[in-house]
């Protein structure tokens, strides 16, 4: 370059940019004392150090806090007493610090000011930072008036946006007339102080509506800027053109803007700005000099122009290099990064408690840069001000305490600052004598995988602060290689395993006490998809099948989740999702990808992926179901000492999806070779949890089962042997049985080889007399179930017990079995035998109880024996002393007798008491029948009584007819005598349905009734004489002869030869009135000669004499007579008039003749031809 850019480069690069770095620290967990202990107040809310409000809302400045007594709290502003009560605008909240002002009516600035918060209670006083409130501001633009710029093609150009200063700073964004953003690019950016940059002009930059516009985030306002219009000239002389095309010092120089920028923040996001004004439009890279740029935190931006540098620390500080460079050559610019930082903790003062008389130290670290000055305060006062404590001194600036009484509780401020901000930090020191409590939840359970870190807490709280101590069953855990105990007490298991799982005691101890905390631990199996998906060729419009099917500890329940090519499955309801895997139907070219299954638990999950490629149809085999192929790879984990889970592979499906898996074992020291059903697991499951009995060995083997049948059972597993135990079962079923009066027999289930829980199993079986004092006789046997014990007294009680032995010692002790020795007969009959017939079938029976002494066992009741003809034997249970005898006999006499009886049998029986029922209602007749006699007579038979109970007194015959509707006719009564069996019913009605009633009566009344129904004969004379004396006879006898078949055959026969005789007229009628022309024309003569009637002027011979109707067809005068000049063969004679068509041989014969058949038939009633009821009449 020429002495001129040097000067240029060097005026650039001359000053070094100074950065400042802000490095925030935070604040260490203060110890957490329980709030039902007297403390100090704590800070636990407040508002921003630096809090921008919005004028237009009321401000809220929070400050929260807690202690015991609960504090109270107090405001500063601007260093001195915010009197809060004298203020309408402010109020507190109740039981808090939090003040809301409300600036309804007034103005935000006269609010603004640096507050603090000061929260108080009898044991100190807690500090707020300065909370420093400013109202957020977006003022106006300030009016100018912009001139339009005027520029080169191919020349650089700045549009400055100089936005009016806000409170935030504004966002800017340029945008032209119809809000649309302004296109940008390598060419053309927007620098981050928010002017618009042109590394050089085309013609197309040439508008009038460039708009810079302001974006105030606090208040949502916006603000414009008047639109800057730009004349783009293209313009370009030789000398131009050819400096351009040389690349001299018109074009070739490269002019650079950097921003300068303040302070940017350490772990915060920071930008470096590089613009370039060059044609053509070059390439920007950047670099540290004498180091890299930092590595994962550092991106580019607005095209390359800007660096953005995030989390920056202080060796982020150095020199940056900016590099531009194109075809004509390149321009590079260097930033000095200087890092500053506000303080930032190293050690944050924690709270301390301290018993009386213990010693302690507060300390407060904090660096920066500068170096930040350290000061103290006590309960808000300067250190140096506050009142003398002897057991308090200061050195190396840490507080040391010792000595400590009750009542010097007090909380501590640490205040570290420098030019670029400050920190505040609350301690409080807190005396009191307090003994241990665990704060972490009892019986808490904590679930790991298996091979991952496990962390059991033991959180605890006592002053002295107490000491923790673990154990594991029992025993004392040691930190080393297995666990490690960290400084807050909580045990870490760095690799769990399933030997870890169990019951963990934290003891915390002081000395003022003890307080212990059981927690669990249960290291869970980790989740395993069993086979990889595997890369899949199906063909278009079939069936794609992913399988997942996993191995997960059996307490956990894994979900699953499918992806394809690392998305959600497409919303298509081809894609069906089962329990364990993923079918497609109807595959399509677009399903091709990458399909993902991911199996979670709550504690772990896997996943398996496989490629789906789809290529054309082609034919398919049938698909061949067969049984599943066994299992395989049987492992046994877990392992404890009554149970251990087995897991297996499922083998091939073979087209039937597997529904269960069957798991069977063999206990090869009791049952050698006999393989035992021992649980079911669904067919989605590849692990099962066996509880295991002791003293076994144990084989296992599992087989599938789909639709087609069970497979062939896996191998077996390794032999797993469970320990003798001294834990036996109880011998169940004991039972204590009186065999004979003199002995009683013990008996009980034996256990099975399973159930031994170890060798040498035997029973030791114990008995004693109850209520006696008595020692236990005992015996010890073997291979058998039942004892009979002899010698002893009839029916008395004993106490008996059964218990199972091994070698390992007696199984538990068993409850104690209640029996009695054997019964004898009872010797004593019941006494004081009554009976008292209430009625004909119902009699009570009282007695006085034998004496319980002379039953000789246990009194089961009494027995009855009631005998009138056969023995009969009722039972009363129990004590009873009375009872009621039901379904006696009326009119018997019986013979009662009672016995007492035990479980042995019946004892003497009572003297024998005789007693009647009363007479009662007889039982129905027997044998009832209707004889049909006559045509009006029917017998009545039937047989006395089964049952007669009592005297027969007679017989109450009824009867009803019956008509055809199955109505019922009037009710006659008969009284007949008590020997008679049969009657005849005379002058019935023939042909008629009857019902009959029969009862036996004595005298307390009429017994059940029998019904029977008969039928009179019917009368065979009317059906050999219909015609004669009909009427008579069906109003008479009332027969319903309609529905007789004679008469229904008779009928249809007189109406066949109706019918015939109607078709034989009729053809008859027929000829007999067809008459020849030349006979009509003959007896019609002249109409002059022929006479005429004088009462109507028609011819005699031809006139109509009832209606006087003329002949259909005809034309007559209205006088009634026929002109005299017509033809002798006029129409008007035969009928037709002169209307009348002829026929196709020129005839009218058949209107004639067919007229003459009516005018007959209407006018002459004596006429010879037969008509059809004359015809009806003649054959009557």
């Amino acid at each position: 370059h020429s002495a001129m850019d040097r000067k240029r480069s060097c005026t650039l690069c001359g000053g070094a940019v100074m950065l400042l770095l802000l490095l925030l620290g935070h604040m260490i967990n203060a110890l957490e004392v329980p709030l039902d202990l007297p403390q100090p107040p704590t800070i636990t809310h407040q508002s921003p150090k630096d809090y921008i409000i919005d004028p237009r809302e009321n401000i809220i400045i929070h400050c929260e806090a807690k202690g015991k007594p609960h504090p109270s709290f107090t405001w500063t502003r601007n260093g001195i007493h915010f009197d809060v009560e004298k203020d309408s605008k402010v109020i507190m909240k109740p039981n808090s610090g939090t003040m809301v002002i409300d600036i309804s009516g007034e103005k935000a600035e006269a609010y603004e000011g640096v507050y603090q918060c000061i929260a108080r209670n009898e044991h100190g006083s807690a500090l707020s930072n300065n909370i420093v409130i400013r109202q957020s501001r977006s003022p106006l633009w300030s009016k100018e008036k912009s001139e339009p710029i005027t520029v080169q093609r191919g020349m650089s150009l700045v549009l400055q946006c100089r936005p009016p200063a806000g409170l935030p700073p504004p966002i800017i964004f340029w945008m032209d007339n119809n809000f649309q953003r302004l296109p940008q690019n390598s060419r053309v950016s927007q620098a981050l102080n928010g002017d618009l940059y042109f590394s050089n002009v085309l013609m197309d930059d040439n508008r009038n509506d460039y708009i810079c516009y302001a974006r105030f985030p606090h208040t949502q306002t916006i603000q414009q800027k008047q639109p800057i219009t730009v004349n783009v000239l293209d313009t370009m002389n030789d000398t131009v053109l050819a400096a351009f095309l040389n690349g001299s010092d018109f074009w070739g120089a490269m002019s650079i803007f950097y921003s300068d920028w303040e302070r940017i923040r350490i772990n915060s996001s920071n930008m470096f700005d590089f613009i370039v004004f060059f044609s053509p439009t070059p390439d920007i890279s950047w670099s540290k000099v004498n180091g890299d740029l930092p590595s994962g935190r550092f991106s580019f931006h607005s095209f390359q122009k800007t660096l953005k540098i995030t989390e920056v620390t202080e060796a982020d500080g150095g020199d940056y290099r900016c590099l531009a460079k194109n075809r004509l050559g390149s321009n590079h610019h260097n930033i000095t990064v200087v890092v500053r930082a506000a303080p930032f903790w190293i050690s944050a003062p924690q709270n301390l408690i301290l018993a009386p008389k213990e010693s302690g130290m507060l300390t407060c670290r904090a660096d920066g840069n500068p170096k930040p000055k350290v000061t103290w305060s006590v309960n808000g006062i300067p250190i140096e001000n506050s009142h003398k404590d002897p057991s308090r001194k200061i050195e190396n600036g840490n507080i040391i305490l010792s000595d400590v009484q009750t009542g010097s509780s007090a909380v501590y401020q640490c205040n570290a600052s420098n030019e670029y901000g400050y920190l505040l930090g609350n301690a409080f020191v807190s005396v009191l004598a307090e003994p241990p409590r665990v704060l972490t939840p009892p019986n808490h359970v904590y679930s790991v995988i298996t091979n991952s870190r496990a962390l059991l807490d033991c959180a605890s709280f006592g002053s002295p602060l107490p000491k923790i101590t673990w154990f594991k069953d029992g025993q004392s855990v040691v930190d080393g290689d297995l666990y490690i105990i960290h400084k807050n007490n909580t045990l870490e298991i760095n690799v769990a395993q399933p030997v870890n799982s169990g019951k963990y005691t934290c003891i915390a101890s002081n000395s003022l006490g003890n307080k212990e905390n059981h927690i669990y631990l249960e290291v869970k199996e980790p989740t395993r998809i069993l086979r990889q998906l595997g890369y899949k060729v199906i063909q278009r419009n079939s069936m794609a099948v992913f399988e997942c099917k996993v191995k997960h500890d059996p307490t956990l329940f894994p979900s699953m989740i499918w992806l394809k090519d690392n998305m959600e499955l497409p919303d298509d309801s081809r894609f069906e999702v089962g329990s364990d895997s993923l079918t497609i139907h109807d595959v399509r070219e677009d399903d091709e990808g990458n399909y993902t299954c991911i199996r979670n638990t709550t504690l772990d999950q896997d996943s398996a992926s496989a490629m789906l490629t789809v290529v054309e149809a082609t034919p398919t085999p049938p698909i061949i179901m067969e049984q599943p192929d066994p299992p395989t790879d049987l492992e046994l984990t877990d392992q404890r000492e009554h149970s251990v889970q087995l897991t297996w592979t499922p083998g091939d499906e073979n087209n039937s999806p597997i529904q269960l898996f069957l798991i069977q074992y063999e206990d090869s020291l009791h049952e050698p070779g006999v393989w035992v059903n021992m649980t079911e697991v669904s067919g989605t499951r590849t692990t099962a949890h066996l509880e295991l009995s002791p003293y076994v060995y144990y084989f296992f083997r599992v087989l599938a089962l789909n639709e087609v049948g069970l497979s062939e059972p896996s191998s077996p597993s390794r032999q797993y042997r469970t320990n003798p135990a001294r834990e036996l079962p109880y011998p169940s079923d004991v039972e204590v049985i009186g065999t004979s009066p003199d002995s009683m027999t013990i008996t009980w289930r034996e256990l099975t080889g399973l159930e031994s829980n170890g060798p040498g199993l035997q029973y030791k079986v114990s008995w004693r007399q109850k209520d006696v004092d008595q020692q236990w006789t005992s015996l010890t046997l073997a291979n058998v179930s039942l004892y009979v014990v002899t010698g002893t007294p009839t029916f008395m009680p004993y106490e008996v017990t059964v218990q199972a032995v091994n070698d390992y010692g007696p199984g538990p002790r068993p409850e104690v079995v209640l029996g009695y020795s054997g019964e004898d007969l009872p010797t004593v009959a019941p006494e004081n035998v009554k009976v008292s017939v209430l009625n004909g079938t119902v009699a009570e029976v009282s007695w006085d109880a034998v004496p319980l002494s002379t039953v000789q066992g246990r009194l089961n009741g009494y027995k009855q024996d009631p005998e009138p003809e056969k023995p009969q034997e009722l039972i009363f249970h129990g004590n009873e002393m009375e009872g009621l005898l039901f379904g006696l006999h009326p009119y018997s006499q019986y013979t009662l007798y009672i016995r007492a009886f035990n479980g042995k049998g019946d004892g003497p029986t009572s003297s024998n008491q005789i007693f009647e029922t009363p007479e009662g209602v007889p039982g129905p007749p027997a044998d009832l029948k209707v004889q049909n006699l006559n045509l009006d007579s029917l017998v009545v038979k039937w047989a006395p009584p089964v049952e007669y109970n009592g005297h027969l007194t007679g017989y109450l015959l009824k009867y009803q007819p019956i008509n055809t509707t199955d109505e019922l006719g009037p009710l006659k009564e008969l009284l007949l005598a008590a020997n008679e069996t049969s009657i005849t019913l005379d002058n019935l009605k023939h042909s008629t349905r009857y019902k009959f009633y029969l009862n036996a009566k004595t005298i307390k009344g009429s017994g059940p009734t029998v019904t029977e129904e008969g039928i009179t004969i019917m009368d065979e004379a009317l059906i050999r004489h219909p015609a004669v004396e009909a009427g008579k006879a069906m109003t008479s006898k009332q027969v319903d002869i309609a529905t007789q078949g004679w008469f229904i055959g008779l009928m249809c026969a007189i109406a066949l030869l109706i019918l015939v005789l109607l078709i034989v007229c009729f053809i008859k009628r027929n000829k007999g009135g067809k008459y020849p022309v030349k006979e009509k024309e003959d007896a019609h003569q002249d109409p002059e000669i022929q006479p005429m009637k004088e009462d109507d002027g028609t011819f005699g011979e031809y006139s109509d004499t009832e209606d006087h109707k003329p002949l259909k067809g005809s034309r007559t005068p209205s006088n009634g007579t026929v002109k005299k000049d017509d033809s002798d063969d006029s129409l008007v004679d035969y009928g037709e008039g002169g209307d009348g068509q002829f026929n196709e041989d020129g005839s009218f014969i058949g209107q004639y003749s067919g007229k003459k058949e009516k005018d007959t038939a209407e006018g002459n009633e004596s006429s010879e031809a037969p008509s059809p009821v004359n015809a009806m009449n003649s054959f009557v």
